[in-house]
């Protein structure tokens, strides 16, 4: 390493290949992975939140054993967090709990699925994500035309699972909930009575 003439480090400047990050999505493409940690981009902002608790996960584990049937009839893929859904329109990216997409669905570069192209998302919510994903990601999946957003809240009171179906203009036009443990039906195309027991 070359000092300067006052003893310092020469201070490191970009490379010409390589330009600086200038908006939310080309920080969160230029992001190592985190473990630990997801990155979602939500309203134009990147986020950074801890994981889920196994408790959360398990939940996700649980609804894709209760789907397993239906996605191996039809040939679809259950993908159990991990995986980014880049939003149609403002290119957000949110990290579902659970996207149930066809074997072929559109992507985003390599890695992200289209909104469009989902048949479901899921989100289980826990202490730190109430407000985003009770209020901010209904809205956004709308918006990015996902049919159905199944919406599991255990630390409601009393505890809840809430299907949000038929977007519109931003818009689920459908909402129906249940008191977790009752049965609840996800519409077309998944159509399909979920018991919401296997949550408690």
């Amino acid at each position: 390493m070359v000092m300067t003439a006052q003893g310092r480090l020469p201070r490191p400047t970009p490379q010409e290949d390589q330009p600086l990050p200038h908006s939310a999505r080309e920080f969160f493409a230029a992001l190592p992975p985190i473990p630990g940690f997801r990155a979602e981009i939500i309203d134009g902002k990147l986020l950074m939140s801890p994981v889920g608790s196994p408790e959360h996960s398990w939940s996700a584990t649980l609804l894709s054993y209760a789907l397993l049937p239906t996605v191996l009839e039809r040939n679809w893929r259950a993908h159990i967090g991990g995986v980014n859904v880049c939003i149609e329109g403002p290119r957000d990216s949110l990290v579902p709990d659970l996207a149930l997409a066809p074997a072929d669905c559109p992507r985003w570069g390599a890695l992200e699925l289209f909104s469009s192209g989902l048949i479901m998302v899921t989100e289980v919510v826990s202490p730190g994500s109430t407000r985003v994903d009770r209020d901010d990601k209904p809205r956004i999946y709308a918006g990015g035309g996902v049919p159905i957003m199944l919406l599991v809240d255990p630390i409601a009171t009393p505890p809840t699972v809430t299907v949000l179906s038929a977007p519109e203009d931003g818009t689920y036009q459908h909402r129906s909930q249940v008191q977790m443990g009752k049965p609840i039906y996800l519409p077309a195309p998944v159509d399909f009575e979920l018991d919401t027991s296997i949550f408690l």
